[in-house]
């Protein structure tokens, strides 16, 4: 079975729970659609609603699952569920490796190592697709992580659509590799820039899953 098969249906085995940050886009689809369907049998206006609303709240529960993943092991894992745009060495030495989140990906963002957030920051900035290169400039939050192989940086950025990009965790955090840190809501990218010497074992196309695929080879 293909690797993003075995991981879709491992999600189904377990189980998934709605990512934190989605009641401000869930609550208001769902009431929306609930209120319409109660209506549906007496008003031709609710019944006309209905149908994409319930479309909609269901679109939306889909969006944000928020699955659980048996972690894998190696030293350092995808942060994101997506497919891989870019592999692309740093002018410091450092490999990006830039992962592309379409809609139909979950966008709960993972710890790729354990250690210590030493950073969050967000920096404002603007809004176009998240695979266009011009997407440097969107709005973003800027992860540092503090692990065994020194400072790792992780960039989520917004896309068209993602409008929000949610951090679950604060600066000082000790995390385990794997571990749920933020959401980016709707299309977005994830970027990871690993340091020199580090060998990728992932591919531009492969896709990859949040805790579940590694990025580096032994």
């Amino acid at each position: 079975m293909p690797h993003s098969q075995t991981s879709a249906h491992r999600d189904r085995l377990v189980g998934a729970r709605l990512a934190r940050g989605a009641s401000p886009w869930l609550l208001p689809t769902v009431a929306t659609a609930a209120v319409s369907l109660v209506r549906a049998r007496r008003s031709g206006v609710a019944k006309a609603v209905a149908v994409p609303a319930t479309a909609l709240a269901a679109g939306m529960l889909w969006f944000f699952r928020d699955p659980e993943r048996e972690i894998a092991s190696g030293r350092v894992i995808s942060p994101a569920d997506g497919v891989v745009q870019s592999i692309m060495p740093w002018k410091d030495g450092r490999t990006r490796v830039a992962i592309f989140m379409s809609p139909l990906n979950v966008h709960v963002n993972r710890a790729p190592l354990s250690g210590t957030v030493t950073s969050v920051e967000h920096i404002p900035g603007g809004f176009v697709p998240a695979f266009n290169k011009e997407s440097e400039n969107n709005e973003r939050v800027v992860w540092h992580f503090d692990t065994e192989l020194g400072d790792i940086e992780m960039i989520q950025i917004a896309g068209a659509v993602a409008r929000r990009i949610v951090p679950y965790l604060p600066e000082g955090t000790k995390v385990e590799q794997g571990e749920r840190i933020g959401l980016i809501r709707f299309g977005s990218r994830v970027d990871i820039y690993l340091p020199e010497g580090v060998e990728i074992a992932v591919e531009v196309g492969q896709k990859t899953v949040a805790g579940v695929t590694r990025i580096d080879r032994d």
